[in-house]
């Protein structure tokens, strides 16, 4: 008879996750004890960098990430990284472990107390099994939600004495012939086929959820049949449309007032995969320009409800381009024309791009977390979905465990961190699970010794700058030189362009440091 632990793998596999991330402690080993080969754990030092690890490795491959943590200690190390994949709705199973359950009532050491409430409100659901048997039945449940829409991540706790106990075999019998199938769509695009054929300027704003296979590839079809210019939302987390097309405009700024003029002139403006919209910077301007229409299509009804404006309409935006391509009137409209870009001065946040751009072949993928160059970061040449992951909720210390969890779950792309000096140092411990693991990431730090982004923020807000917005006295490299990892300091743009190209065959992970001016 198997018991609990064995049902749950069995359910892991049964939902097609691939790999464990983690950091265990006391409550978990009985967790991890006979981890079957086909399930390898990854090993995290510190949980912060794991469940932007499993983060990474769920959006690259399409599967369902599963983070391991210990209790709520644990689990608190990682609600920063945790913000990021609730915002990117990236499908996730967190398992916390609980003390043994004679322990919780008198709420012993390590105790996850009110596990069901600690996660609120970034998770879709919690649970915590009544009895033993009910672990792998609430695997179930969860793994279900964590995939349906909008995705999102689920929270369990178990206790540490429930692996050994006998499964419930007549339920574990039923949990592996159920399925979920089919995802929400939009009943009727009429109104905005109308709004779009009879538009005098429309405009399109994309944001993560057009960037799937067959939404990117729709996207370009829509915008090639009725000349449409193509903006990505403020602050997206994924590149959702190709930045050479004639059609791209570039990313909308996070401001109010900043994104309302960007829209000026445009009659019509049909966000399709974003909310409307992620605003950051502050601004007291109206959201939209007098007299434009916004129609909005996203799978998340959250994302529709607070919405200060427009018509939207809830559903999976990939399917909607593909419709939209087919029911919308050819245009004669011309393309916008390409975007030309001025020639950087040198170790400038452009030139850096621009360097990292000539060396990285098509085919890469960019774990992205340079907050202060996040406006730029189209200068990188992106020509197909999913290149590009950034921090969806801004949250720092995502992106270098995250280019490592890209690289785990897709292997046949190369993967490039491109990683600002400050962002490297909330989670640098990652630099040991790549070099462990042999993840053959190429790091790109660029290095400015302060926190650029918060000094235009002060300037922004009319804050003097103070110390702490210094990041002298730090050396990036001895940091990573004492994970194992091979280093070298870019003496010139040419030494970056070089460094980042010889990673296209790269068997180990290695990082670069780049001053920045």
């Amino acid at each position: 008879m198997a018991d609990v632990r064995e049902a749950f793998y069995r359910v892991l596999r049964h939902h097609g996750v691939k790999a464990v991330f983690g950091n265990p402690g006391s409550n978990e080993l009985s967790f991890l004890t006979g981890l079957p080969g086909d399930l390898p754990y990854y090993l995290a030092l510190q949980e912060g960098a794991a469940i932007a690890m499993a983060d990474g490795f769920a959006q690259a491959s399409g599967t369902t990430g599963f983070l391991n943590v210990h209790a709520a200690a644990g689990t608190g190390n990682a609600m920063g990284c945790l913000t990021n994949a609730a915002a990117s709705h990236t499908p996730m199973v967190v398992l916390a472990g609980q003390q043994a359950r004679r322990y919780v009532p008198v709420e012993s050491m390590l105790t996850n107390v009110d596990p069901t409430r600690l996660t609120d409100p970034l998770v879709k659901w919690s649970g915590e099994p009544l009895r033993p048997q009910d672990g792998p039945a609430l695997l179930s449940k969860a793994l279900m939600l964590a995939r349906s829409s909008p995705r999102g991540v689920v929270y369990l706790s178990i206790p540490l004495d429930d692996w050994s106990r006998p499964a419930d075999e007549p339920a574990l019998t039923h949990l592996m012939a159920r399925s979920v199938e089919g995802t929400p769509v939009v009943r009727s695009l009429d109104e905005v086929v109308e709004a779009l054929d009879h538009a005098e300027t429309p405009v399109l704003v994309l944001g993560p959820g057009a960037d799937t296979d067959e939404g990117f590839e729709a996207a370009v079809a829509l915008a090639d049949k009725i000349g449409i210019p193509v903006w990505t939302a403020p602050s997206a987390p994924r590149a959702p449309f190709p930045t050479r097309h004639p059609c791209y405009q570039g990313i909308l700024p996070s401001a109010a007032g900043a994104l309302a003029a960007r829209l000026r002139g445009h009659d019509v403006v049909l966000c399709v995969g974003a909310p409307v919209f992620r605003y950051h910077a502050p601004s007291q301007a109206d959201f939209l320009p007098s007299g434009t229409r916004l129609y909005a299509i996203t799978d998340d009804p959250g994302e529709a409800a607070r919405a200060p404006m427009g018509r939207i309409l809830v559903g999976d935006p990939g399917d909607a381009l593909v419709r939209l391509v087919g029911l919308c009137e050819r245009s004669d409209r011309p393309l916008p024309g390409s975007r030309l870009f001025a020639e950087p001065e040198p170790f400038t946040a452009e030139a850096i791009l621009d360097a990292v751009d000539q060396g990285k072949p098509a085919n890469a993928m960019i774990a992205f977390e340079w907050t202060s160059a996040d406006l730029i970061r189209d200068r990188l040449t992106l020509t197909r979905p999913k290149s590009l992951f950034y921090p969806a909720a801004g949250g720092l210390g995502w992106g270098l465990p995250a280019a490592i969890g890209l690289s785990l779950a897709r292997p046949d792309r190369p993967v490039i961190a491109l990683i600002g000096d400050g962002a490297m140092h909330y989670t640098p411990s990652a630099l040991w699970t790549a070099a462990r693991h042999h993840v053959p990431v190429t790091f790109v730090i660029c290095d400015n010794h302060r926190y650029r982004a918060l000094e235009q923020f002060a300037d922004l807000l009319g804050v003097p700058r103070g110390d702490y917005l210094d990041l002298g006295g730090i050396d990036p490299l001895a940091v990573a030189g004492g994970y194992g990892i091979e280093t070298r300091h870019a003496e010139t743009l040419k030494d970056l362009t070089e460094f980042v190209h010889e990673g296209i065959h790269a068997e180990e992970p290695r990082l670069v440091l780049v001053d920045q001016r």
